[in-house]
């Protein structure tokens, strides 16, 4: 009996020391990764408000996928002051402030680490046509218009020198006349093999065309539209027909029975 106690005394006292010694490494672990933890955040702390981490200037931003707009306009449209530490900057606000802007549609904006900076990524609304009121108006400030008939307006000291960018098509009259019917509009003409470089649509009574074999009537836009885009393309070899200086205007108001006005 006396043996028996003595071995489960000794066992007892063993296990006793055992659970103290995986206490005690426990603790120590647990110090050490507090230490740890506490030193990354310092450090990280410290790192961002390091001049190594600050946009300096506009050069520290990278703009892309501007077409239209100026990079120059760009940069002054974002709400930044320099110089500005990276991380107070929020990507997400930069985007939705440069959304508002009518020529770009999507904005993506990403924090560069190697080297400090921003990209600023953007995807402007494609212009097919420049809208005018009058064949007369001109100015500072340019009316575009999508496929869609979003009213796009932008300061012509704005947009790149590169005027090839821009659409060769005009809209002569109030946008907010023919904007119901300018994408069934725009699909029938855009899909002609005829040349067209003017839509006057200042009488919704008469829309005429002005295209490279004379001036088109097509009248009140309707769903005979497609009908006298065809109808107009079997017209394409007139040239080779008539002396085009002679047409006074070609008439499709009806398609089914599509008339000539010569000059006298």
């Amino acid at each position: 009996m006396a043996d028996t106690a003595s071995v489960s005394h000794t066992d007892l006292e063993g296990r006793r020391k055992k659970l103290k010694k995986q206490r005690r490494k426990k603790i120590i672990q647990t110090v050490w990764r507090s230490l740890t933890l506490v030193s990354l955040t310092s450090g990280l702390l410290w790192a961002t408000v390091q001049p190594t981490w600050l946009l300096k200037t506009e050069e520290d931003v990278k703009v892309s996928g501007n077409q239209l707009l100026s990079s120059d306009k760009i940069q002054s449209l974002l709400p930044l002051s320099y110089p500005q530490s990276i991380w107070k900057i929020e990507p997400s606000r930069i985007a939705q402030s440069l959304q508002k802007q009518p020529l770009i549609a999507n904005v993506s904006v990403t924090r560069r680490l190697f080297p400090p900076g921003l990209t600023v990524e953007v995807s402007e609304r494609v212009p097919v046509a420049v809208a005018r009121k009058t064949k007369s108006d001109s100015g500072n400030t340019l009316l575009l218009l999508d496929a869609t008939g979003v009213l796009i307006s932008a300061e012509t000291n704005d947009l790149k020198i590169a005027r090839g960018l821009l659409p060769n098509l005009k809209v002569i009259g109030s946008p907010e006349q023919y904007r119901q019917f300018w994408s069934q509009l725009y699909q029938a003409v855009s899909s002609s093999p005829v040349k067209i470089t003017e839509i006057d649509c200042q009488d919704l009574t008469n829309i005429i065309l002005t295209t490279e074999i004379g001036r088109v009537y097509l009248g009140a836009p309707g769903p005979q539209l497609p009908d006298q885009i065809k109808v107009l393309a079997q017209m394409r070899r007139l040239p080779t027909k008539v002396n085009t200086n002679k047409i006074q205007y070609i008439d499709l108001r009806n398609p089914d029975s599509p008339t000539i006005q010569i000059r006298s």
